[in-house]
């Protein structure tokens, strides 16, 4: 059963980062476009995110937008009701709350990188689509490594709270088999040693990336 809880809660974490870094990356391009509606949108998003705690919004998200999809359901079939699936769910709601985290490190990641190379690049002839993926994306990622390992560490112990909207999930699988077996110590330590052992991971993959992107980079 913690095998399973585990395995669940690895691809719980691994769905919500990919939706925060997609959800990331167009946050921090709304920020740093010339439009105003966009920056100003981006803006109210990370703001609210950032100002309301993660269980809180995670209960608002969750009850919310299942009321919101009924609703419009309804409009069409008054008989059909739907329950949203508590993985959809978790890993929607993780992925946006994370997402307005990570649009600032992408963003700060953006501007760390100097215009006079982004300048230099249009100089010599380059379109705005090779200079994006040839000199803004490789430093910005440099840049945004430590950040983004930050967040991952945090996104990836946030899915314990997940268990509270009835996602079966390790620290779910936990509760349950500590209290038919009354013994919930030892099963709560051995989630404990899990996260433990996946973020010790995490830190040396964060290392190793790293290490790959500060190539030739002098470090002072």
């Amino acid at each position: 059963m913690m095998l399973e809880g585990t395995r669940l809660t690895i691809w719980v974490a691994i769905s919500s980062l990919i939706i925060s870094v997609c959800l990331g990356m167009f946050g921090a391009a709304c920020k740093l476009s010339d439009s105003f509606p966009l920056q100003k949108s981006a803006q109210l998003y990370t703001t609210i995110i950032r100002g309301v705690p993660d269980l809180v919004m995670m209960l608002l998200l969750f009850y919310g937008g299942q009321i919101l999809i009924n609703d419009i359901t309804q409009m069409f079939n008054e008989d059909l009701y739907l329950d949203i699936d508590p993985y959809i769910a978790g890993v929607s709601t993780i992925g946006f709350i994370y997402g307005a985290y990570m649009t600032e490190t992408f963003r700060g990641a953006i501007l760390a990188v100097e215009k006079g190379q982004l300048e230099a690049g249009h100089a010599y002839g380059m379109t705005k689509f090779q200079v994006f993926f040839r000199i803004l994306v490789p430093q910005m990622i440099r840049h945004a490594i430590p950040g983004f390992g930050n967040l991952w560490l945090v996104l990836l112990k946030a899915t314990a709270l997940l268990s509270i909207i009835g996602l079966d999930d390790m620290v779910r699988k936990a509760k349950v088999a500590g209290g038919s077996t009354r013994m919930p110590f030892t099963f709560f330590l051995v989630v404990a040693v899990n996260y433990l052992i996946i973020t010790s991971i995490s830190v040396y993959l964060l290392k190793m990336l790293e290490n790959r992107y500060t190539l030739g980079v002098r470090k002072s």
